[in-house]
């Protein structure tokens, strides 16, 4: 094994400098700060703090609206991540049937990922608004009082509809590096022995897929858990009646809405430790199921 050698001993260490400086800055300092202020009790302007150990923490966890917040976070992720990947996934396998084209219907679903996450959600609003929303009239034509607004379960609904769309794209991508990676002989050889498209998907393309699934579950789990605050604010705004309130938005509103700070960091403490345990848990016990080729 070749080893990478430099002609100085001081530049691979000015080389990742920047990247060290941005991780400690925006990261390792905001985090050291959290911790610190999620065991102090704040005035609302700063001017004073009393140490109280883990009070905050204590008291948070014994909020029912927190508890609601867990519960809410966690339908809310597995629903989003559930949907956008498997849609992604769809149109990643019908995107490589067409043979005419393919480069501008690649480029076409791709483009939702350029939208911010706030105007995404503005955008799913408008449409399904009920007062005059384009696509609002399809539910009423059910017979379904549709209205976001003030049901509960519908504003989960079209916050979990903006959210997957605004990440298809990005599993797009991933699923059709994945799909052009696998051989095509092993699909002309199943074919050969008579599989059919959908026993092809499952026995081959599918397990040949587990390493793309797992990276995008990991990021899919994130990006519901951070990554959507910009929707959900600009959709529902936590409400109605703290229905759509995720994790992350709870520690906005009452951080920088209510001025709770000790509370708001114990959360965010909370919110950091309960991400970093479930990526541990994918990675140690979902990939033992991820075969790489």
């Amino acid at each position: 094994m070749n080893r990478a050698t430099f002609p100085h001993r001081l530049l691979p260490w000015l080389l990742i400098a920047p990247q060290l400086a941005i991780s400690l800055i925006f990261f390792y300092w905001p985090a050291v700060q959290a911790m610190w202020q999620s065991m102090l009790r704040e005035d609302p302007f700063g001017l004073r703090s009393k140490f109280v150990g883990l009070a905050n923490f204590r008291k948070v966890l014994a909020d029912p609206a927190y508890l609601n917040s867990i519960q809410v976070t966690a339908v809310f992720s597995v629903l989003t991540a559930f949907f956008s990947m498997a849609i992604a996934l769809l149109l990643a396998v019908q995107a490589e049937k067409i043979v005419r084209g393919r480069g501008f219907y690649r480029t076409l679903m791709i483009w939702p990922y350029a939208v911010a996450p706030a105007i995404a959600g503005m955008l799913w609003l408008f449409m399904f608004n009920p007062s005059f929303g384009t696509l609002a009239a399809v539910p009423r034509a059910l017979g379904i009082r549709w209205d976001p607004l003030l049901n509960g379960s519908q504003a989960m609904g079209l916050v979990i509809a903006a959210a997957s769309w605004k990440q298809i794209s990005y599993n797009f991508l991933f699923f059709v590096a994945g799909l052009q990676a696998i051989p095509k002989s092993l699909l002309e050889a199943s074919a050969i022995d008579g599989a059919g498209p959908i026993k092809r998907f499952w026995t081959i393309v599918f397990p040949l897929l587990a390493p793309t699934s797992f990276f995008l579950l990991v990021v899919n789990t994130v990006y519901a858990l951070f990554d959507t605050f910009g929707i959900i604010h600009a959709v529902t705004g936590g409400g109605p009646g703290k229905s759509t309130e995720t994790l992350v938005y709870k520690v906005y509103n009452d951080g920088f809405v209510n001025l709770l700070i000790g509370s708001s960091a114990a959360q965010s403490v909370i919110l950091m430790i309960l991400v970093i345990a479930l990526t541990a848990f994918q990675f140690r016990y979902v990939e033992r199921k991820v075969h790489y080729g």
